[in-house]
């Protein structure tokens, strides 16, 4: 009995997940709004109804979607952060991170791009929301360095919400580059370790520059 139910709760999760690739798939060239539901169970070889025992609609979809473009580099990014081998080490690590990821989910970083000011509003907030985490766990682990002793919880969500842009803006820019032009992905990350490090000995003189009163 319990034999049955593993393999009907595998092939649940592997139903659930071919679902996902072929939403995935069909969004290479078109908005979630635009997609219709029939569309990703027939390449899935699935009924429509079949569909509803994994997600509510293409909202629901799209979120589990948003989930599984954002939920690996949260960990990858905070263990970046974490390392103590100087901000130029941390600068490089950080891009390469980037660079690397996007390389190997093109696909996701291209519906994040899309989605995030698209017109499923679920799949909008869903996708705020995890910046806000992203946010939340920089500015925990920014906060722990030594440079941040004295910092405000109100300036360093501040910066690390400067960093987060940042790093969306990188991974969109390396998600365009023009795959016949060797030489535009290391201009994307030479504009990105400056823009780093101009970030970075701001926050240097930050405690100096706002005076005692934070103004």
């Amino acid at each position: 009995m319990s034999h049955t139910l593993g393999a009907r709760q595998a092939q649940k999760r592997q139903t659930r997940q071919a679902l996902l690739n072929a939403g995935l798939a069909l969004l290479e060239d078109q908005s979630l709004s635009s997609l219709g539901l029939r569309e990703v169970t027939r390449a899935v070889g699935v009924a429509p109804a079949g569909f509803y025992r994994h997600f509510r609609d293409m909202g629901d979809l799209g979120v589990a979607l948003v989930e599984e473009s954002l939920g690996s580099l949260h960990s990858m990014i905070k263990a970046v952060l974490a390392e103590q081998d100087g901000a130029e080490r941390m600068i490089d690590r950080t891009i390469q991170l980037i660079a690397r990821h996007v390389s190997e989910h093109r696909a996701h970083f291209r519906f994040i791009a899309r989605e995030r000011h698209g017109g499923v509003r679920v799949v909008r907030d869903s996708i705020a929301a995890e910046f806000g985490l992203f946010a939340q766990e920089v500015a925990a682990a920014l906060g722990a360095q030594p440079v941040s002793e004295g910092w405000s919880p109100e300036d360093m969500r501040m910066l690390a919400e400067t960093y987060v842009d940042l790093m969306v803006t990188t991974a969109t820019a390396f998600m365009e580059a023009a795959a016949d032009d060797p030489g535009t992905e290391d201009r994307i990350a030479h504009r990105a370790r400056s823009q780093l490090r101009l970030i970075y000995l701001g926050r240097l003189q930050w405690l100096a520059a706002s005076g005692p009163s934070g103004d």
